[in-house]
């Protein structure tokens, strides 16, 4: 079986510049994802994706593979992520068999939990999904802005959060991990498709690193990980 693994690591970020690079609990953002994926079983092809030969070393320093430079047409501030990905595709099908499964790693959401990548492939081999996609468990107490607010739970009859079922909670996509086979991506150009599947994540996995504040948050979280991970490594 072949998985490959996509992380897409652009130079030119805007919000935070060079954030796949910025220093996170003392390593650059980018090779905490690099080092999680990894240490997943089953092993995977961990390519990063990018248009930047710092990054690109950075990359290959912490054992990831970057077959080729991305073009710099799949790196504007524009460029949707499936093309990236579908780029990266091409170039494994040149070099080996068709993956089974493409696994898309997100470096801006650099907290996971050790064993999270491993459960995902799990329950993505054993479900026989098609598309998998990395959520965080939210309450329902959330509205809708318009000219009528509404809400998605019964105001009249406001819930106890500690008495909710899980079908009563909301799930947040966290963009952090994606596991889809590739016809959907070939077909659909899209890393959701065909029969889906929600990986439910610790909420502290739902990092999204999208301001200085955020590395901030990421940084702490991590460097509280690593002191209570019994070898000193979240993996």
């Amino acid at each position: 079986m072949r998985i490959l693994c996509v992380v897409p690591a652009r130079g030119g970020s805007k919000g935070v510049p060079r954030k796949n690079l910025r220093p996170v609990a003392g390593k650059p953002l980018l090779a905490w994802t690099v080092e999680q994926a990894l240490a997943a079983q089953p092993a995977m092809d961990v390519v990063v994706s990018t248009e930047d030969a710092e990054i690109a070393a950075v990359a290959l320093a912490h054992g990831a593979d970057v077959p080729v430079l991305r073009p710099a047409e799949l790196a504007l501030d524009e460029t949707p992520t499936e093309p990236v990905v579908r780029h990266a595709l091409a170039v494994a099908r040149e070099s080996g068999p068709d993956p089974d499964a493409v696994v898309l790693l997100q470096a801006t959401s650099p907290v996971r939990l050790p064993g999270s990548l491993t459960r995902a492939l799990e329950q993505f081999l054993t479900t026989g999904v098609d598309s998998l996609v990395g959520v965080v468990p939210q309450s329902p107490f959330t509205w809708t802005d318009g000219t009528e607010p509404s809400a998605a739970y019964d105001v009249t009859a406001r819930p106890r959060r500690q008495d909710f079922a899980p079908e009563d909670l909301r799930y947040r996509e966290t963009g952090s991990l994606y596991v889809t086979r590739p016809w959907v991506y070939d077909d659909l150009d899209n890393r959701i498709g065909g029969r889906v599947g929600l990986f439910v994540m610790d909420e502290v996995e739902g990092v999204d690193i999208d301001t200085e504040h955020d590395l901030d948050v990421a940084d702490a979280i991590l460097r509280r990980l690593l002191a209570d991970a019994p070898a000193g490594r979240p993996t």
